[in-house]
């Protein structure tokens, strides 16, 4: 899902690309899918109505003990860098986005605090090994990551 036309360009045939705005009611029928996951975008949102209606639309569409898995930049760890990009609306933490799945019934099985590093616009491309050693690591985590990562159920 994406308000960008363009977006689709970049997917394989077999997904099912829905551009529209996510606050609005999905073209998804009830309990549809298994997994919601989001990267780097809750911040992109206009305002925190717009998040919380976009957590009812994920409700809505994930079936029972399906899931929501969300990562972005945490502020509290980012500060002001956070508001060096212009579309960044909504500032989060891993607790207010907690906060905000539960307001919505989810479950929360998971939350880290800090989880990878704030950005890789511009950065240079790391070789996957790295990248599974890092994950492998959650020591480093604590040093270099600026982004939570939040995993609610539905229940």
């Amino acid at each position: 899902m994406d308000l960008n036309p363009k977006a689709g360009q970049f997917l394989s045939p077999e997904v099912c690309f829905l551009q529209q705005d996510c606050s609005e009611p999905w073209s998804l029928p009830e309990q549809a899918l298994d997994v919601v996951f989001t990267s780097n975008f809750f911040e992109h949102l206009p305002s925190r109505k717009s998040l919380a209606e976009t957590l009812l639309q994920a409700k809505r569409c994930i079936k029972p003990g399906g899931r929501i898995i969300a990562m972005g930049p945490n502020i509290r760890y980012v500060g002001g860098a956070y508001w060096d990009f212009s579309d960044h609306h909504i500032a989060l933490t891993e607790l207010s986005l907690k906060e905000a799945l539960e307001v919505q019934d989810f479950q929360v099985e998971r939350v880290v605090d800090r989880f990878l590093p704030y950005t890789m616009v511009n950065r240079r491309r790391y070789p996957q090994m790295f990248v599974s050693l890092y994950l492998k690591v959650p020591i480093a985590w604590k040093i270099i990551g600026k982004q939570f990562l939040v995993i609610a159920r539905k229940s």
